[in-house]
């Protein structure tokens, strides 16, 4: 399975791997800012600090993370899937 393959079908992906702290959560929030409630958005990262910044920006923005995995093929990358919510 390729790293295209690893997002579920409709969700936007945020390819932020190779940025560190706080670009990925920077770069999320940017594309987060004109979706709807409900959309999903996957963000990918290498750095292990978004494994906890995303969750962290989720819970305070009120949205929820709904999956968070290896990327297939990249033991260094994460793929961290939220639903924005209201």
């Amino acid at each position: 399975m390729s790293a295209a393959e690893a997002a579920a079908p409709g969700d936007d992906v945020v390819d932020a791997r190779g940025l560190r702290c706080p670009l990925p959560v920077i770069r999320l929030a940017a594309a987060a800012r004109d979706r709807a409630p409900g959309s999903r958005l996957t963000v990918w990262s290498t750095d292990p600090a978004a494994r906890l910044d995303v969750p962290a920006w989720a819970r305070m923005r009120g949205h929820r993370v709904v999956d968070e995995h290896e990327l297939p093929g990249d033991d260094a990358a994460w793929a961290i899937t939220v639903r924005l919510g209201p």
